[in-house]
């Protein structure tokens, strides 16, 4: 009996100690799960990653000498740059003229059209002349009238007509005046003028513009038949700023781009400065503008004011790139390398850059495909 409470006792104590292993052993493994399995699955991942940017790396660094980018050049040379200034301007005709019919008359007939060119002294239109004639011819018969009156006053103060020389200036005034021939004499010019006049003519060459009137309709005396521009000649006005003043002078060669037409261009020089300044700081100024025949009276243009600086070292813009936020030319290396080059620029335009540091007469520099260009990378030279 002493026995069997014995094995019990043992039985129960093995019991309760196997239950306090088994709780240590479970949360022990609690424990791995909660902590070491993460660090085997992070560690696994950036194993994983340091292994496909190695191999990437490896591929890249295998790959880029082999890619030759193709690039073109140009050879550096010192010679004329071209300061530009740019402005904005209108077109006008050097010579235009409003023309206008002198009398109230019926339009007898229109020669031409909007758009002809007509020469100097060439008829644009005519009025009906019928009563201007018959005007005149009145004013005619009152001056000869006028002219007997005024023998028979010289004849009274013991002169003839014939020695209207000899007569003293204040009596020939005084009879002139008295016979009513100086007022006869004024009415027929002005109606011999009139009449003459009714035949329209172009007073230069150039091209008929604003021509609405109709035949057979009142000519006004008071509005434009048509106007008359010279558009083989063009004048560009525009404005500068005070301080840019002394970088134009007259006869400078300007460029003309039209809004409306980009793609057309002509030349011109500076004819007129005007010598005042006005409120806002800008100064007037026209330049002579050759017509190349698709240019018209009254075209927004842009003008853009060029002068030539001798003597500069000129590197197209397109050759400098920034690094850094510097400005950098890659030049062409003997074995088909680019070589990078810090460069100092100075004066610009819309097209070049000169450079007063980091470049000599005679290099080639790399001006297209050298946007992603490292320092030698292979390079393949290909026309322009």
């Amino acid at each position: 009996m002493a026995l069997r409470k014995h094995r019990i006792i043992i039985f129960l104590y093995l019991s309760g100690h196997t239950n306090y292993f088994c709780n240590n052993i479970r949360n022990t493994m609690k424990y791995f799960y909660l902590t070491a399995i993460p660090l085997l699955l992070l560690t696994a991942c950036s194993t994983s990653g340091k292994e496909d940017r190695e191999d990437t790396d490896s591929t890249i660094e295998t790959r880029l000498p082999d890619m030759a980018t193709q690039v073109t050049v140009a050879t550096v040379e010192r010679g004329n740059f071209y300061h530009e200034l740019i402005s904005n301007g209108k077109l006008a005709a050097r010579n235009y003229a409003d023309l206008y019919f002198q009398s109230a008359e019926p339009i007898e007939e229109i020669y031409v059209k909007n758009g002809d060119r007509v020469t100097k002294g060439q008829k644009l239109a005519r009025l009906s002349t019928f009563r201007l004639t018959n005007q005149r011819k009145q004013t005619a018969n009152a001056l000869e009238q006028a002219r007997l009156e005024l023998q028979d006053l010289l004849i009274g103060q013991g002169f003839a007509l014939e020695d209207s020389l000899k007569v003293p200036a204040a009596t020939l005034e005084l009879v002139r005046i008295k016979s009513g021939y100086n007022t006869s004499l004024a009415q027929y010019e002005l109606a011999w003028h009139e009449e003459r006049n009714s035949v329209l003519t172009a007073p230069f060459d150039g091209v008929v513009a604003n021509l609405f009137a109709k035949p057979h309709n009142i000519a006004s005396t008071a509005e434009v038949f048509c106007s008359l521009l010279d558009n083989q000649h063009l004048e560009a006005s525009f404005t500068v700023l005070e301080n840019e003043l002394p970088l134009i002078r007259k006869g400078d060669q300007v460029e003309i781009k039209p809004f409306s037409m980009p793609d057309v261009v002509t030349s011109g020089r500076i004819t007129e400065i005007n010598p005042l300044v006005d409120e806002n700081g800008m100064v007037r100024v026209k330049a002579e503008v050759r017509n190349n025949g698709k240019l018209y009276e009254g075209m927004n243009v842009r003008i853009s004011i060029q002068r030539a600086v001798p003597g500069q070292l000129v590197v197209p813009k397109t050759a400098v790139v920034l690094r850094s936020g510097r400005p950098v030319v890659f030049t062409l290396l003997p074995d088909n390398k680019a070589g990078w080059v810090y460069v100092e620029t100075g004066l610009e335009n819309t097209d070049y850059y000169t450079i007063t540091d980091g470049l000599k007469e005679g290099d080639v520099v790399i001006i297209s495909g050298n946007i992603n260009l490292a320092h030698e990378a292979p390079v393949e030279v290909i026309d322009n």
